[in-house]
């Protein structure tokens, strides 16, 4: 049963490490939570570490770029690591081919553009009209707002005829913009394997993400680190894949599951809940603070 607490300082002094989620937890895609940046400072100024850990498309500095936009203070993290991140790396190794074609939009225009230095001599990547490509690289919908996977089915089916991997720059399935929901890549990933295509993925709950934030803090086997998310079929099972533990915040995607008061969760609806997913966060909280 997983234990609800009120505050992160109640559990901070067992952890050298945060892998904290951002949407959701720390921010809701327009503003910044300021009790979760305040969590986060607080951790930082007790000596901990920070890794902002987060399955956005785009390379870490648009994420960090992002968060300055938000106001969220650079004394509240120390790393970024993105799923845009790992998910190059595999682009530009050429897990999908080097002309490729993009379900993107302008805004992640970086994950293609802005090469990382260790890829700087490699052969570049191309993008081009679908009948030429090697493979499909997907950082989201074309049009967010208005698009469901289904919209892509027919064009999604003949590249499965073709044997093209669809390689997934965002796991997530959906995310709330405010109080708008929307889909992700990861939708697009999971509707290709429904029609029998193959999708790589990169970001959580995969292990490429976790191994990239260890090796920017040169964190050792024997950190004790803390995943701190609201995604149950990222953070938490990604946490447990890493065998390490994980916080549970159940005012995010899931809010209105577990009673009236978004920011206390009721135990029973919330261990129900948590049954039938066949998951056990060590710790759960109403909103990160």
């Amino acid at each position: 049963m997983t234990q609800i607490i009120n505050s992160l300082a109640e559990i901070s002094a067992d952890y050298d490490v945060l892998f904290c989620d951002l949407w959701g937890c720390l921010h809701n895609g327009v503003e910044a939570y300021p009790a979760a940046v305040a969590a986060l400072q607080g951790f930082r100024a007790k000596g901990g570490k920070v890794v902002m850990l987060t399955n956005a498309p785009r390379p870490w500095k648009y994420v960090a770029a992002q968060l300055d936009r938000m106001g969220v203070p650079r004394d509240a993290w120390d790393v970024v690591v993105s799923s845009g991140d790992a998910a190059q790396d595999a682009m530009f190794s050429g897990a999908v081919g080097r002309k490729v074609w993009a379900i993107s939009v302008a805004k992640d225009d970086g994950f293609f553009n802005d090469i990382p230095e260790e890829w700087q001599d490699a052969p570049a990547i191309e993008r081009v009209e679908l009948d030429q490509a090697e493979g499909i690289v997907c950082t989201g919908l074309f049009d967010e707002v208005n698009e469901v996977p289904e919209d892509y089915r027919q064009t999604l089916t003949s590249a499965k005829e073709r044997g093209l991997k669809l390689l997934c720059a965002n796991p997530d399935v959906i995310v709330d913009l405010g109080e708008t929901r929307l889909y992700c890549a990861g939708a697009l990933a999971e509707f290709y394997e429904d029609l029998g295509g193959i999708s790589l993925y990169f970001g959580k709950p995969h292990a490429p993400i976790y191994d990239l934030a260890r090796r920017k803090l040169g964190l050792g086997p024997d950190a004790r680190i803390l995943a701190v998310g609201d995604g149950i079929a990222t953070d938490v099972p990604g946490a447990s894949g890493q065998g390490i533990d994980a916080l549970f915040v159940t005012g995010g995607l899931a809010h209105d599951q577990f009673g009236t008061d978004v920011e206390a969760p009721e135990q029973a609806k919330l261990d129900e809940w948590l049954a039938l997913r066949l998951e056990n966060p060590r710790y759960s909280i109403g909103r990160l603070r």
